[in-house]
């Protein structure tokens, strides 16, 4: 016994490997759990854009004219599609994690559900304001 050094061999074999990619295979709702997080990113980007348009509009004819002609380009209108499909994928990937921390949805085909459901409806949500913006107003 007195030749065993029982910690350092236990302790170096009970230190789990960090998981990665390669033991991991990627799922529709690790997916979606990594776009709630980078749409949540994208709102700080696009609120920055918003709180520029308001000091523009409040700043006077010249600023808001700067403000309105970026946004009615193409690259603003890329950038305002992109904005409105970040704020409806993150409220309801938001809405789904609610679902979840009240204790439903953690079953095989209902969390597959949610997170089709989350990508669906923020893509859906997205077309609808992007047509009644267009058509309507």
């Amino acid at each position: 016994m007195a030749g065993v050094d029982l910690y350092q061999d236990s302790l170096a074999k009970r230190r789990p490997l960090s998981p990665h990619l390669q033991i991991y295979r990627p799922m529709l709702t690790m997916m979606m759990s990594i776009a709630h997080r980078i749409t949540g990113a994208a709102l700080y980007a696009g609120t920055l854009l918003l709180a520029w348009y308001l000091i523009a509009l409040a700043s006077g004819p010249e600023a808001f004219e700067t403000a309105s002609w970026f946004l009615r380009s193409f690259i603003g209108q890329l950038i305002l599609l992109g904005f409105s499909w970040a704020l409806f994928h993150h409220f309801l990937g938001g809405l789904r994690h609610m679902v979840w921390d009240a204790g439903y949805g953690f079953a095989h085909p209902m969390r597959e559900y949610l997170a089709l459901a989350t990508l669906i409806g923020g893509l859906l949500l997205t077309a609808i304001v992007w047509c009644i913006a267009y058509f309507v107003l």
